[in-house]
């Protein structure tokens, strides 16, 4: 059974959902026979920030009009989604910054089996660490700690390499008329869509896996990223 992941890895709900679903695949009796392929998505294809100091409240406030009030808000209801699932969200620490670069390595990493760990380290770089996701010489470091080679990982970020791949998955998002990530696609048949809970997770995984018609209609759609911003 094969399960296609688009996220983007300055998306929030991108991150529970992935806690979420990968506790669903362990806690099933079929976790063996599932692959799992990570999309690239990008949430704001616009934004070529790589300077390193860009808050995200900052970017909230003035790139998708959030009040002070409203994000203080926002940001302590993700923190306690992210504690239900085992992620802690250090938004005082976060950067925000240019994705792109992050997916080209994500397919780099993809092309060695380590998509699922290079997904994670992003993940926790940018939500937890406090890291740039888009500067060259910490993202080499991050390849490095994973078993890549430093070297290769320099020249993709520097060169046109995997560009194609990455854009290739946007597009094909937007053929399938992906408007918003996370989003699931198990076996090209039915999606779950926004930061679903383990059950849903868990539900939806079955009912795939048997070949069974799941209705996940009234259940989705929620908790999750579009081009013009977050919600819960």
């Amino acid at each position: 059974m094969k399960i296609q992941v688009w996220s983007d890895i300055m998306c929030p709900f991108c991150y529970i959902a992935k806690k979420n679903f990968e506790q669903a695949l362990a806690d099933s009796s079929f976790k063996d026979q599932v692959e799992v392929d990570w999309k690239s998505f990008q949430l704001d294809p616009t934004l070529k920030e790589s300077s390193g100091t860009l808050s995200i409240s900052e970017y909230m406030m003035n790139r998708k009009g959030f009040s002070k009030a409203h994000l203080d808000q926002f940001l302590n209801q993700l923190k306690e989604m992210g504690k239900n699932s085992g992620v802690t969200f250090n938004y005082d620490q976060v950067i925000v910054a240019d994705t792109f670069p992050a997916h080209k390595l994500l397919h780099l990493a993809k092309e060695h089996g380590k998509a699922d760990d290079m997904e994670e380290a992003l993940f926790e770089a940018h939500f937890v660490n406090g890291k740039n996701i888009a500067d060259v010489k910490f993202l080499a470091s991050l390849a490095e700690e994973l078993g890549l080679d430093q070297s290769k990982a320099r020249k993709v970020l520097a060169e046109d390499e995997y560009n194609y791949e990455v854009k290739q998955d946007i597009m094909e998002a937007q053929n399938l008329g992906i408007t918003g990530v996370p989003y699931y696609l198990l076996d090209g048949k039915y999606a779950v869509s926004g930061a679903q809970p383990v059950e849903l997770f868990a539900k939806a995984l079955a009912q795939t896996y048997q070949e069974s018609i799941v209705d996940l209609s009234e259940e989705s759609g929620d908790n999750m990223c579009g081009i013009d911003g977050c919600s819960i």
